[in-house]
């Protein structure tokens, strides 16, 4: 018997659609919500389910921003073949991408048991949520958001990509949480920090998504409600994306940082009252 049923698999992904790509920790609200629903957060299959529905997201980010990546995948494969296109910031910022997602990658294989045994637990996303906060409030108020996309370089890449071991880690401190504050601090503007962080992403949750396939289908979810989650996961993440974008042009991530502060606050409240099990 599946572990999540469908109708909990769509709320699910309702969740991870709204949040993924917001600076509030995807991963802390689905482990807040299953555990509101009883699903057991530190199951292996219950993981393997939150990863798979991220592929749902990233699908929507892949569909939102087709033509930039399409223009920037072609101009790393014309940089493979022709030198003088080499120099052109599309074909670096491919190898940028690429680079950026590697130790992200090795720390989540190497850390793998930490990440779904005691870091999966809900203290440690309500503590990750208001620390997240810090971190964004901070980043937010330093960052003199001079610098646009077209002035990112390598080392940017790195440093913000590495940013997202923070969330790997600490569920609840949020990926785009920590790209966008490394992006903040290193004084990208807002919307070039938000672009950042989505293309990051890209490789890193679809890479996570797919490792995590045989983990979800065989140990206790079925076809059905991952089939659910992810396609709930894919329209929700898309509507997210455009209104994020608009929402970052004209506003600073005060309203992201005192909602976080409550979630975690109300988290800490609930689990020490008991009404919810870590």
């Amino acid at each position: 018997m599946s572990v999540i049923n469908v109708g909990q698999a769509v709320v699910l992904g309702a969740v991870e659609g709204v949040t993924e790509f917001l600076p509030v920790s995807s991963t802390g609200h689905l482990k807040i919500v299953e555990g509101l629903m009883g699903i057991p957060v530190d199951d292996h299959a219950v993981v393997g389910f939150s990863a798979v529905i991220q592929v749902g997201a990233i699908a929507a980010v892949l569909v939102y921003f087709f033509k930039d990546i399409v223009r920037i995948v072609s101009a790393w494969v014309r940089g493979l073949r022709d030198r003088e296109q080499r120099y052109r910031h599309d074909y670096k910022f491919a190898w940028w991408v690429i680079c950026a997602t590697v130790p992200i990658v090795l720390t989540g294989l190497a850390a793998k048991p930490l990440i779904q045994g005691p870091l999966a637990s809900l203290w440690v996303v309500a503590g990750s949520l208001i620390a997240g906060s810090g971190v964004m409030w901070v980043a937010d108020r330093t960052g003199r958001h001079k610098r646009g996309e077209d002035d990112t370089s390598f080392r940017d890449a790195m440093l913000v990509g590495s940013s997202q071991i923070l969330a790997l880690l600490f569920p609840g401190f949020s990926r785009s949480g920590a790209t966008m504050s490394t992006a903040l601090m290193l004084d990208l503007d807002r919307v070039a920090a938000t672009r950042l962080s989505f293309f990051l992403g890209i490789p890193a949750l679809t890479g996570a998504g797919l490792y995590e396939l045989k983990d979800a289908l065989g140990t206790g979810v079925g076809a059905a409600p991952l089939a659910a989650g992810t396609a709930v996961s894919f329209v929700v993440a898309y509507g997210s994306i455009a209104w994020l974008l608009k929402f970052v042009a004209k506003h600073s991530f005060n309203a992201f940082v005192i909602y976080r502060i409550a979630v975690g606050v109300l988290l800490f409240g609930l689990l020490g009252t008991g009404a919810i099990h870590s």
